[in-house]
């Protein structure tokens, strides 16, 4: 790979300047530059179980300090929080119970308790999948709260030249679905011919 990408690798060596800081859980069956279809260079990647944010205040675990960087730096014009199907995460937040013997993972989805208290209290009609389906959804648009009570984020937002989008990645089929803050839902960010979208972030801004 190294020697196909020679040139873009040289002048990666000299810098970088992503445009995209892309946000999305530890999962090994995400690949952000394939469900991108991106080069090197051309996202900033947090990845974390469950795709979390924690907010302004909470206990620091490198993902803020990343965020600002990629935000006060780097300049980047678009955040993308990504959840993707069949999460874990999402799974342990709806039953922390499961979680008894992890004590760390469990301090950790406290960042997902509103997500839980969403699910709870909105969805409580719901089962199996479907409810599951519904967190994953739910706290993708959490996490965009959380960026948002960021000083660096808060910023750029005032300023008019920074958008944020939610995405929710199907790994059994490699549609992408993105919030649409106008219809209130998520909606396929496929394009008529149902040919998968380079992501160049042209979806609904959350």
């Amino acid at each position: 790979m190294f020697l196909e990408h020679r040139d873009l690798f040289a002048k990666l060596a000299l810098g970088q300047a992503p445009e995209v800081l892309f946000i999305t859980c530890a999962d090994s069956r995400i690949s952000p530059s394939l469900l991108t279809q991106t080069k090197p260079g051309e996202l900033f990647i947090i990845r974390n179980a469950g795709n979390i944010v924690p907010p302004h205040g909470a206990a620091n675990g490198g993902e803020g300090a990343t965020v600002e960087y990629a935000v006060a730096v780097l300049g980047v014009k678009d955040i993308i929080v990504c959840g993707h199907s069949d999460c874990g995460a999402m799974k342990a937040v709806l039953k922390p119970e499961t979680l008894d013997e992890l004590p760390t993972v469990r301090a950790w989805l406290n960042h997902a308790e509103t997500t839980r208290r969403i699910v709870r209290e909105k969805f409580a009609h719901l089962e199996g999948v479907e409810r599951v389906n519904a967190a994953i959804e739910a706290n993708v648009l959490v996490q965009l709260e959380h960026l948002r009570t960021l000083p660096a984020v808060a910023v750029r937002l005032a300023k008019g030249d920074l958008r944020l989008h939610a995405w929710v990645y199907s790994i059994e089929s490699g549609d992408i679905r993105a919030y649409d803050s106008a219809l209130g839902r998520f909606e396929s960010l496929r394009d008529e011919a149902d040919e998968p979208v380079r992501a160049s972030v042209a979806g609904a801004t959350a």
